[in-house]
């Protein structure tokens, strides 16, 4: 895992907006057509991480371009898929259901929510293995630092595709462990560093039926953390990265957790990088936890220095300063620059329109070249 010993380094959390032609392919699959031709994705990555690299991103990925949604997407690797899945609540939209209903429509719509009605088991690794082998390809003709690929948690898992099948929550998620681990040592294999992507460590608690209690919510929490380090049993920590985060939607979030709740459990994660929101209005001031809670010797963080909610494309010095902030904690080798969370989190939910994405990436690289001056 790279540290920013010499440099602010940049990354970002994860899914970049696909080709037009590739995100239809991706929605007519996920409806049960076939499977998008590999020469559509491989072509796809190396256009994202070719894109990524005139950007100025150090660490990147394949920007998703096989998955329909970050944690939907395994609904085509697992089995015991085959129920329909019920609507959740969201507890941030009781004062505007209207608004919630347009968003929600928006960004899950098109996309397919089955629940588990069955045993889980893993398929095969050959998607995966695809996966690795475009990035690879990718990778060598770019000049980037590193390469990294994305994986669901099973406690995300678990919060979209809904449990009809094992008989309590903990089960539910150690089967969903059980079967992961099988992609996650498999991208681990490959030389690439692993992002597991947990939303549900914070964005869950506005889910469930009533609004849990802080403690409740915690034990909760815990047990998904639990369920994960036993499927990253066999990774080193440091070729681990964790993305936790409060719903990536332009909505009120004032039921969000406060990040000084959780960060102790989410410390307890065998990942030695944590991705957490740190750039849209209700998060940005969080920096200041880590005054207060000591970040562990063997990590290092990747806040969220712009926003991927928005079409505003933040100023390199406004990039900067957050980037100065954390360092000045944490230490600068510690802080590498990351978005808030992915720009196109489900394949046909655009929010920044794709032009733009790229230009918030720049602006992101350009802050941390400022960043750098004002550092060293």
């Amino acid at each position: 895992m790279l540290r920013s010993d010499e440099r602010i380094l940049t990354t970002h959390t994860g899914s970049l907006p696909r080709p037009d032609t590739l995100r239809q392919a991706l929605a007519d699959h996920d409806r049960g057509g076939p499977a998008p031709g590999p020469t559509q994705v491989r072509d796809a990555v190396a256009g994202l991480v070719n894109s990524q690299s005139k950007a100025g991103v150090d660490v990147v990925n394949d920007g998703e371009a096989s998955k329909i949604g970050y944690s939907t997407y395994v609904r085509q690797r697992l089995t015991g898929f085959g129920g329909e899945a019920q609507a959740w609540p969201m507890h941030d939209f009781d004062d505007v259901p209207e608004y919630a209903e347009r968003l929600l429509g928006e960004a899950l719509g098109s996309i397919s929510l089955p629940a588990c009605n069955g045993d889980i088991r893993y398929r095969d690794t050959g998607a995966v293995e695809q996966d690795v082998a475009n990035l690879q390809a990718a990778l060598g003709q770019a000049r980037v630092q590193e390469g990294f690929l994305t994986a669901a948690s099973p406690g995300v898992i678990a919060v979209f595709l809904g449990n009809q099948h094992y008989p309590s929550h903990e089960a539910y998620v150690g089967a969903l462990a059980d079967a992961m681990k099988q992609e996650y040592d498999a991208i681990h294999r490959s030389g690439l560093v692993l992002q597991v992507d947990c939303p549900d460590l914070a964005m869950s608690r506005q889910m469930f039926e009533t609004v849990p209690e802080l403690e409740d919510f915690r034990r909760h929490i815990a047990q998904n953390v639990e369920a994960l380090n036993h499927a990253l049993r066999d990774i080193p920590p440091d070729r681990v990265r964790l993305h936790l985060c409060w719903g990536n939607y332009e909505g009120p979030h004032r039921l969000d957790i406060p990040l000084a709740d959780i960060l102790d459990i989410v410390f307890t994660a065998r990942a030695s990088a944590i991705s957490f929101e740190g750039a849209n209005p209700r998060h940005e001031h969080e920096w200041r936890v880590f005054e207060d809670i000591r970040l562990p010797d063997d990590k290092v963080i990747l806040p969220g220095v712009i926003d991927s909610t928005t079409n505003y494309v933040e100023h390199p010095e406004l990039v900067a300063e957050r980037i100065v902030r954390y360092a000045k904690v944490v230490g600068r080798e510690r802080v590498l620059a990351s978005s808030d969370c992915g720009f196109a989190t489900f394949a046909s939910y655009l929010k920044v329109e794709p032009v733009l994405t790229w230009a918030k990436l720049a602006s992101m690289a350009e802050g941390a070249e400022l960043a750098t001056r004002q550092l060293w």
